[in-house]
């Protein structure tokens, strides 16, 4: 029955692959819900005093989940009993959302035997289209929980979230393309192809995330010595939030998903404007001023104690330093490879520009990571908690782009130090080869007793030392009958004069090269019928009288 059923039509066939990716998005937003779901019914039921039933602990993950998507929360059960917004989004938790909306666009590209791979545009909207459905029917369910969502920011940053890890997904699956779309002007392809586009945006977003990555490294550095320091405070916080095992595991957990985020916090800290607790504080590194409204935290344990900074909170500068350092270095390693000569490496505007687009593209990820980390936890102190986004990408830029231009250019210079003196040294010996390929009437005759003398002015030229030991290649050949000695040179030249012995070929080289059969080097060709014969007078035309 299955060999004799129709095959589908290809209209039938295009809406059936367009309708599997919508059910991929669908169900990677169905994975995410559901690993939150069993999490939070998991705490709940190892929890002794639980507050309310499955329902509230559904109500929570979904709240949670979508709060992973950058959704603010509105938080009812407060003391005070007026609604608080929740807008800090833990970073670790919201990997995996973007991973599983990222791997589903990717694999909905894959084409397989019995289905044909859909078009890329209708990959993306069916797959966001599925997943975006998903995240509409759970935030009417939170609507009667204890976490409620704030209605605009579901269109944004979430839907943002989402299409653009579709995106990511779909870009993944055409093999990362870099370059204008292909309705794109012809002559804008063919400028960018001849200008070499395509290196020169790898470079720049290479350079850009391994500076991003180095100040996140650092800030999580920072943050992992401050706890250390402040190890007692840490400990003395984590047991006075929970007093048994049971609380102390969902305490565990929100401060490792909390990580990222401090470590976007601690990148801030090194780059100058710091991060702010509440309304009326400030933590920098010159200074810890103002009232903080601090919570009581593990991970907040960290923070260094009020006053103004000491050589230590100075030394946290290194983090911008090390991250502008890298963006050099990532960009010169395109820019002027190693054992590359000078005609191979780019120009040094091209060197400053890659480098001055990567401190560009470092500080708009800075940026956007220090939105993502930061954000409400309540009202009145608490409305501003984390960084300022727009403060703290301007401080990396300036960092990266201060630092990473002129490194580059050092490190350009550096790289290619040794090519113009190879190349003085090619021309050298090219020069030297021409001059003896001139015409043998200009070269001044020499008597057999004289031996070539050099201007003496008292310095010796080292291009003629190393031009006379490249200027010449022997090709060595052990003599034997019919051959003749004719002087070769590596630059292709042969002395016109070159003849065979029984014409005294010898005294000929000697005299158009003026120098002696002993002095000049010479190669073995094996002779012809067509020498032999020129060379025997009876075998070759009429005889020459002397």
């Amino acid at each position: 029955m299955t060999e004799r059923s129709p095959s589908l039509s290809a209209e039938q066939g295009r809406s059936s692959v367009l309708a599997f990716a919508f059910l991929r998005g669908a169900l990677a937003a169905g994975l995410g819900l559901g690993a939150l779901a069993v999490l939070a019914m998991t705490l709940w039921i190892s929890s002794p005093t639980p507050d309310n039933g499955p329902g509230g602990a559904l109500h929570v993950a979904v709240g949670l989940w979508l709060l992973a998507h950058g959704a603010e929360l509105i938080r009812t059960d407060t003391l005070g009993g007026a609604p608080a917004p929740v807008g800090l989004v833990p970073l670790l938790l919201a990997v995996m959302p973007v991973w599983l909306v990222h791997r589903a666009a990717r694999d909905a590209l894959e084409s397989v035997e019995e289905r044909p791979a859909p078009p890329a545009a209708g990959a993306f909207a069916m797959v966001s289209g599925g997943y975006l459905l998903v995240g509409a029917a759970a935030a009417v369910y939170a609507r009667g929980g204890s976490l409620s969502v704030y209605a605009p920011s579901l269109l944004f940053p979430s839907a943002v979230v989402v299409m653009g890890a579709a995106a990511a997904g779909v870009w993944t699956a055409s093999g990362h393309p870099i370059a204008p779309p292909s309705w794109a002007p012809v002559r804008l392809h063919e400028k960018l192809a001849r200008t070499r586009f395509r290196e020169r945006a790898e470079a720049v977003c290479r350079s850009a995330a391994a500076g991003v990555a180095v100040l996140l490294g650092g800030g999580a550095l920072l943050v992992a010595v401050a706890l250390v320091w402040h190890a007692q405070a840490a400990q003395q916080s984590f047991v006075q939030l929970s007093g048994d095992w049971a609380g102390r595991v969902p305490v565990l957990l929100l401060a490792l998903v909390l990580v990222p985020n401090a470590a976007v916090w601690g990148a801030a800290y090194g780059l100058g404007p710091g991060f702010a607790l509440g309304t009326a504080s400030a933590v920098t590194p010159l200074a810890f001023s103002g009232r903080p409204a601090l919570p009581v935290f593990p991970l907040l344990a960290a923070v260094p104690a009020q006053g103004p900074g000491t050589v230590l909170n100075w030394a946290a500068a290194t983090v911008p330093v090390a991250a502008g350092v890298t963006v050099a270095w990532f960009t010169v390693r395109r820019a002027a490879p190693a054992h590359a000569g000078r005609e191979d490496a780019w120009s040094l505007w091209e060197t400053a520009l890659t480098a001055g687009l990567g401190a560009v593209g470092c500080g708009v990820g800075t940026a956007a990571l220090a939105a993502a980390a930061g954000g409400p936890l309540g009202t009145g102190a608490l409305a501003e908690f984390g960084p300022l986004w727009w403060l703290t990408g301007a401080a990396a830029l300036a960092w990266t782009a201060l630092l990473g231009v002129p490194v580059a250019l050092l490190l350009r210079a550096w790289r290619l130090r040794g090519s113009d003196g190879g190349r003085r040294v090619r021309r050298s010996v090219g020069e030297t080869a021409a001059a003896e390929c001139a015409p043998a009437a200009q070269v001044p005759a020499k008597s057999p007793g004289q031996v070539p003398q050099e201007p003496d002015d008292g310095s010796r030229r080292w291009w003629k030392r190393s031009g006379r030991r490249d200027e010449d290649e022997v090709a060595e050949a052990v003599p034997g009958p019919g051959t003749v000695r004719v002087p070769v040179r590596a630059s292709g030249c042969v002395p016109a004069a070159a003849a065979s012995p029984a014409t005294g070929g010898a005294a000929s080289a000697s005299a158009a090269g003026g120098r002696s059969d002993d002095s000049e080097p010479y190669d073995f060709l094996p002779t012809d019928p067509w020498h032999e014969r020129t060379a025997r007078p009876g075998e070759a035309g009429p005889s020459v009288d002397p």
